[in-house]
């Protein structure tokens, strides 16, 4: 039987579609952690992670969940913008998977959000770099002030993309009330 998984949900199993062994990953909103812990649980020993959050919390709480799951050596967590991705990257460096979780971090100040201009940047350098059959997904999280216009920003570039290049996916439950996730899929072909 299958189950219908939330968006959140649906994003781990995009990251388990791709493949996990000898690649970069990229959590370009690490949050609170999960996305990363998740990622580190699920690599290769030859593959790496880069981290990014803007917010100091964010990185601190990450780096501790992952020393709590002895998972620290696999991730290099970066307090910078996901705008500036590109200055972590060797010259011809390239990407087998990246997420984005966009609204503001849990538990913390919702006045902090991510921001369309940084977010479409960071998905721009993305997608130059992401190698064939790699796959950017993003979590919009948008029932927050600044929400929609991140969303629909971020729809209207990847609907964009030529289909002879990319595949993109629009996952969304259209049923529920209060701004449910949308979980978006960008696939290189």
């Amino acid at each position: 039987m299958f189950i219908l998984k939330n968006a959140q949900q649906f994003s781990h199993e995009m990251i388990l579609s791709a493949n996990l062994e000898n690649g970069l990953f990229i959590d370009a909103t690490a949050g609170n952690g999960h996305d990363t812990l998740f990622l580190a649980q699920h690599i290769d020993s030859t593959s790496k992670i880069l981290s990014f959050d803007i917010q100091e919390t964010a990185i601190l709480q990450t780096r501790q969940l992952l020393q709590k799951h002895d998972l620290a050596p696999k991730v290099t967590c970066i307090l910078d913008s996901h705008a500036n991705i590109s200055n972590y990257l060797e010259q011809d460096e390239r990407v087998r998977l990246a997420i984005f979780n966009l609204g503001y971090l849990p538990g913390s100040d919702k006045k902090i959000i991510t921001i369309p201009s940084s977010t479409l940047e960071a998905i721009q350098i993305l997608l130059e770099r992401l190698e064939k059959y790699g796959k950017i997904i993003i979590v919009s999280y948008y029932g927050h002030d600044g929400g929609i216009e991140e969303k629909d920003a971020v729809e209207e570039l990847i609907s964009a993309l030529s289909q002879k290049e990319w595949s993109v996916l629009k996952y969304q439950f259209i049923n529920q009330i209060n701004c449910p996730p949308i979980c978006y899929v960008i696939e290189k072909k």
